[in-house]
């Protein structure tokens, strides 16, 4: 009661200095100076109080109606609230809402039509739930696999390419200057740069520096939704990036990074069998500095 008591003076400016002090402590005070700000440019016509008296006498019939002071007040209180509701529906419902999976962690989430997102590690996507039933569009960076309910179009855009699908499950991954996307059910159109490439269940393509490489895969799901990473033809910088997501550490190579590719998978779940397998295949020696840095040499 106090503080509406305080709210209803400041709004009239009569606060005393010492009270006004202790008003500004509010931790809604800046919220109630923006919703003062804009009430106030809200424009009401002139009280014309000599032509209210007059329009009093001439119908002496007509009881006046007296509303108490202290319910003048009450209004403003009760307009300050709605506005301050209003503004707070109109975020809500119009700014991006965005999903992250941090590194080491993987995020799992219903879009507004209940279609299904999962993101792997070091991943974020960003959307508008207004009017998602016509824009179904969102932006993605890292990567993530889609199972998208049945209806209109669906589109996924990254850095380097846009995916376009009508029911269906796919997989994404835009890391670097590499684009994967992989089809599960359904079609799923790809724009990269000026070339544009359709692929159905079973199928992968990836675009990397201009080049496209197609492949054909037997798997009905990611591999990383059962703790495993898939590569194929990738270079040693991208899969170093990619165990230090899954695992959320710091890897450290002493010489010259090997130009060889690799093909292969490697575990999600158990860093030190990824490891050896790096090592392994590129002749390198690891050394566990801490539980969270190793490096090759």
């Amino acid at each position: 009661m106090k503080k509406n008591y305080l709210l209803s003076k400041w709004l009239n400016n009569d606060l005393t200095a010492s009270e006004l002090a202790d008003f500004k402590t509010d931790p809604d005070f800046e919220k109630y100076e923006k919703i003062k700000k804009y009430s106030a440019e809200l424009k009401v016509a002139d009280f014309d109080e000599d032509a209210v008296l007059k329009n009093i006498i001439s119908h002496k019939k007509i009881e006046p109606k007296v509303i108490p002071l202290y319910k003048n007040w009450m209004f403003k209180v009760a307009s300050i609230v709605l506005i301050a509701l209003s503004i707070t529906i109109v975020v809500r419902n119009f700014r991006s809402q965005s999903q992250l999976a941090l590194n080491g962690k993987r995020t799992t989430f219903s879009l507004p039509d209940d279609s299904e997102v999962v993101l792997n590690a070091g991943s974020e996507i960003e959307f508008r739930k207004w009017n998602w039933s016509h824009n179904r569009k969102l932006e993605l960076q890292g990567e993530a696999y889609f199972k998208v309910a049945k209806g209109k179009k669906f589109e996924v855009v990254t850095h380097l390419g846009k995916v376009t699908v009508l029911g269906t499950q796919f997989n994404v991954k835009a890391r670097n200057n590499r684009f994967d996307i992989t089809c599960y059910e359904g079609r799923v159109k790809i724009n990269y740069k000026n070339l544009e490439t359709i692929i159905t269940p079973g199928k992968r393509v990836t675009f990397e520096n201009g080049k496209q490489i197609n492949s054909t895969l037997n798997t009905t799901k990611p591999e990383w939704l059962e703790n495993q990473v898939s590569f194929e033809h990738e270079n040693l910088r991208n899969i170093l990036e990619e165990v230090q997501r899954q695992y959320n550490i710091t890897i450290i190579v002493k010489d010259k990074l090997p130009n060889e590719l690799f093909t292969g998978k490697l575990p999600t779940d158990n860093l030190d069998v990824a490891i050896k397998i790096i090592a392994t295949t590129y002749h390198l020696e690891p050394n566990r500095i801490t539980a969270n840095k190793i490096i090759l040499e």
